[in-house]
């Protein structure tokens, strides 16, 4: 005969549905084959709930069958460029010394670079490469103002950054060549940094796993995760990374924006000032009133909210400057081009995203690299996602729309490529 036992007193009650799901959990893979289901080997929803932000995921065959768009020496020669932002990690191993050196680079060093243990990364090669930008689309069960640039890294065998720890979500795909990859997946890892090296290397790591990627191979880590890769021939990793700001980046910028907006009649009042014993206190009644002050700046508006924010995430972290092009055309010119085989592409530094407003009945509004447009909701999607636009998605916005673009192209955020001059 079965019987229900009740709790003891002031007991937590587990129920089937708790115990059924951190059994699941702690069942969850920390290793998959994506080959059937490409890149993640799960859906997007399974693989938020389960995996974004709570564990690492080794994903083998991410990218079948994968080929590299870029090569060794195409990130060589990007490192070489003036405005790339590109370093060099080189390891001692003999006597564990760390060196960094920051680019541009001279196109004669790296023939002279020795045979292992060193690695060149460039940040940003999507805003370069055509190609590396359209990895991006494989993303896009991620909101795309949280994902920051694409980083890729070369290594010579050998070569490595050291064990470190990423604050931010990471997709590590093997492009070229295999990389060993050992991570840190126990509870509260060591996170001191050592003090000998310019880098935010960790004092002590120890390894819960260790596997060798080959190309196609991905390796999602959340933030806090700590991990060494190193390289076990010539290879290229493409590193995703994502946008987090820390509290006190929000924080600084938040202050800024509610300082500059402040009207000047806002200050420290007290009306209700009685006699005091002691001059020179600052007592609790003073700083009531100082938090009523600092309260009168508070941002109750969920419009002005969100648009600090969407101005806020359109610029963190930019790699580069939008800026005009000069566009000698007319808006007659540009529209009759449109119309007959013409796109606009996208400057490769403009940021954009958009926002519903909290107000029934008031415009969308999109977000372009630190500015703020009011706009039909409709317009502000399509133009916040085209990296492309063509003459059909540029006839399908309204009148408010297409004076947008026209404002946008005028100050660089789009170029206007002809048919023959599209590659």
């Amino acid at each position: 005969m079965n019987r229900k036992i009740a709790p003891k007193k002031n007991a937590p009650v587990r129920t089937t549905a708790t115990k059924t799901a951190k059994s699941a959990r702690a069942e969850l893979p920390i290793e998959i084959d994506a080959r059937t289901l490409p890149p993640l080997g799960m859906t997007p929803e399974r693989f938020l709930r389960d995996y974004w932000q709570k564990r690492p995921l080794l994903i083998r065959n991410a990218f079948p069958d994968f080929e590299t768009p870029v090569l060794p020496e195409d990130l060589a020669g990007l490192a070489c460029e003036e405005t790339a932002l590109s370093r060099i990690v080189m390891h001692d191993r003999a006597n564990d010394r760390w060196t960094l050196r920051h680019g541009p680079f001279d196109e004669d060093e790296f023939p002279g670079m020795p045979h292992q243990d060193w690695t060149l990364l460039v940040q940003d090669v999507d805003k370069w490469d055509p190609d590396i930008a359209a990895l991006l689309e494989q993303f896009r069960f991620l909101p795309r103002w949280r994902i920051d640039d694409v980083m890729i890294s070369f290594a010579a065998p050998g070569g490595s950054v050291g064990a470190h720890v990423d604050q931010y979500d990471v997709f590590l795909l093997q492009a070229y060549g295999h990389r060993r990859w050992q991570i840190d997946a126990g509870a509260n890892p060591p996170l001191d940094f050592r003090p000998d090296v310019e880098l935010k290397l960790l004092r002590e790591f120890n390894p819960t796993h260790d596997w060798v990627l080959g190309p196609g191979d991905m390796l999602y880590l959340p933030p806090g995760v700590p991990h060494n890769g190193v390289a076990e021939d010539a290879c290229l990793t493409f590193s995703v990374g994502m946008r987090a700001p820390s509290a006190a980046e929000l924080l600084g910028d938040f202050v800024d924006t509610l300082a500059s907006d402040a009207d000047d009649a806002l200050r420290y009042t007290d009306p209700d000032l009685a006699p005091s014993s002691d001059p020179n206190e600052i007592d609790t009644a003073a700083m009531n009133r100082v938090v009523e002050a600092l309260n009168l700046l508070r941002m109750n508006d969920p419009d002005r909210l969100g648009d600090w924010f969407g101005r806020f995430i359109t610029v963190y972290r930019a790699g580069g400057e939008v800026q005009s092009g000069g566009q000698a055309r007319s808006r007659i010119e540009i529209e009759w081009d449109l119309q007959h085989g013409a796109s606009l592409f996208r400057h490769p530094y403009s940021r954009m995203a958009w926002r519903r407003a909290h107000r029934k009945g008031e415009p969308a509004r999109l977000y372009v690299s630190g500015h703020d447009y009011p706009l039909p909701a409709d317009d502000a999607a399509l133009i916040a996602d085209a990296a492309q636009l063509d003459g059909a998605g540029y006839a399908s916005l309204s009148d408010a729309g297409r004076d947008l673009v026209q404002e946008l192209i005028q100050s660089g955020h789009f170029n206007l490529a002809l048919p023959d001059e599209e590659e």
